[in-house]
């Protein structure tokens, strides 16, 4: 997964690449991505499973593209030895907390916009389709007592008792009023490609993790860049769907799974300090 092993991958494949710029990006958990001229991506599975999931991921998104107004990426699979996917690149970078603080309110609202919409059609697909071409159920969380016990001992005391009720109210939490339907579940911001110049929106990736679960859970994610951002989201949802989300089970589920990806982090030296900041920051709202 070098950058010359790839770089020689892709030339002999393609040798009209051989005087392109090469640029990795590694930081992905199941795929090695490579950015060619800033127009072409070539995803790389690190196992069997990425594999796998890349192979689901271009199905999907045959039936994603002619039903959502977003840019997806349009993935072609290449057998390989090694397999690997091609897209053209939407243009745009990552959006961040700080890159949305600085955004001015009419560019706030044209992107909850944006989103609540492509949640809306998303959620529209037909379920039994997705399933055909193989979408399945959302990996779960950790269980609630696997979560205390690993996240009890490295809590300050105030983030303990968040942690508590958190959990307790989770596992008291009726079944979502919407039920289960096949979403994205992933719209952080590093999954979005913005245009920071253009303050727009320019499409969304990374299908891989798509699936059914609740509804209320698709709108968690977003707090990852800030809770004003869900905010505008969910009320353009409503507005564009008839439907009545429940914000506090769309926060108490965005602080779960904070709980959940600190249990799992426990021995991750890369991922701890970030995956504990981010408990903090939301216990301490």
């Amino acid at each position: 997964m070098d950058l010359d092993a790839l770089r020689s991958i892709l030339t002999d494949s393609f040798p009209e690449l051989s005087g392109s710029e090469f640029i990795t990006h590694t930081a992905g958990w199941d795929c090695v991505a490579v950015d060619v001229d800033g127009r072409l991506i070539f995803k790389f599975p690190r196992h069997e499973l990425a594999e796998k999931a890349l192979i689901v991921e271009a199905r999907l998104l045959t039936a994603i593209r002619p039903a959502v107004s977003m840019p997806v990426p349009d993935l072609t699979l290449f057998s390989g030895p090694p397999r690997f996917s091609r897209h053209v690149k939407l243009k745009g970078e990552h959006l961040l907390t700080q890159h949305y603080q600085q955004l001015p309110s009419e560019a706030r609202q044209r992107l909850a916009s944006d989103m609540a919409l492509f949640y809306a059609e998303l959620h529209s697909i037909d379920a039994r389709h997705m399933e055909a071409l193989g979408a399945g159920p959302l990996r779960p969380w950790l269980h609630p007592d696997d979560i205390l016990r690993r996240v009890w001992p490295i809590l300050p005391l105030a983030s303990r008792r968040y942690a508590d009720k958190a959990i307790d109210d989770w596992q008291q939490l009726p079944s979502d009023p919407y039920g289960v339907t096949y979403g994205f579940f992933d719209g952080h911001g590093w999954n979005m490609a913005f245009d920071h110049k253009e303050k727009r929106l320019n499409g969304i990736y990374d299908f891989a993790d798509s699936g059914f679960g609740p509804l209320h859970q698709e709108f968690i994610y977003t707090n990852w860049i800030e809770p004003d951002l869900t905010a505008r989201i969910v009320a353009e949802y409503e507005a564009l769907t008839g439907r009545d989300l429940d914000r506090q089970r769309i926060d108490l589920l965005t602080g779960v799974l904070r709980l959940s990806e600190l249990a799992e982090a426990i021995d991750d030296a890369v991922h701890f300090a970030e995956k504990m900041k981010a408990v903090m920051d939301w216990s301490s709202r």
